[in-house]
């Protein structure tokens, strides 16, 4: 977390753009979904621009250096893949919400096995997108798995940087501004980029 801090200061202008620009794609529906619930459907979009800022993440853990156009680059290259694990995770949180709806008021165990599933594919996230990005060759099927075994080599690790990056982001939401001025989602791109990913020598070495 302490890399991610460093890397934010270094590249905190063109980081405020990135983070702005996906905290207006993630607002804008919710704010339209108050005139027409369908418009939540829109927050699929939000799935490409998490990839391009996670794609700038992966650059600066990789090589410290950052350009704004590396933003439309990473939007060039995994607009699909960042669509696809929206959806992914669009999917799961209706499975969800449907299974605890059902389940509570009738057996409450179920509702409880189906949070803690919720709240592990929540922790798998962190080694999912960073995966995902770096490694855009392979198939996604092959990088979801990886980040399978990843989160089961270090489960407690994952689980605390999770909880880590959650408070922050609460943090920032309990200033009363907008995670764009507080740069909290590109602090969280850039410390799971960190996290998931092995050192630039490491990585060109494999």
């Amino acid at each position: 977390m302490r890399a991610a801090l460093s890397d934010m200061y270094n590249h905190s202008w063109r980081l405020f753009v990135l983070n702005l620009a996906l905290s207006v794609v993630a607002v804008a529906p919710l704010v339209a979904a108050l005139w027409a619930v369908p418009a939540l459907v829109l927050l699929l979009a939000v799935g490409p621009f998490a990839a391009a800022l996670m794609h700038c993440a992966v650059t600066v853990q990789q090589t410290d250096d950052l350009r704004l156009r590396d933003g439309v680059v990473g939007l060039r290259l995994h607009w699909r893949r960042g669509l696809v694990l929206a959806a992914l995770i669009a999917g799961v949180v209706v499975l969800v919400v449907t299974a605890i709806w059902f389940y509570a008021p009738r057996a409450w165990p179920v509702a409880l096995v189906a949070l803690y599933g919720a709240l592990l594919f929540g922790v798998w996230q962190i080694h999912v997108w960073p995966l995902a990005v770096a490694r855009r060759r392979e198939r996604l099927g092959a990088v979801l798995r990886e980040a399978g075994r990843a989160l089961g080599r270090r489960p407690l690790a994952s689980i605390g940087l999770a909880f880590a990056l959650l408070l922050v982001n609460a943090f920032g939401m309990a200033l009363g501004v907008l995670p764009a001025l507080t740069l909290t989602l590109a602090y969280s791109a850039l410390a799971a980029a960190h996290f998931a990913l092995p050192p630039p020598t490491e990585e060109v070495a494999s």
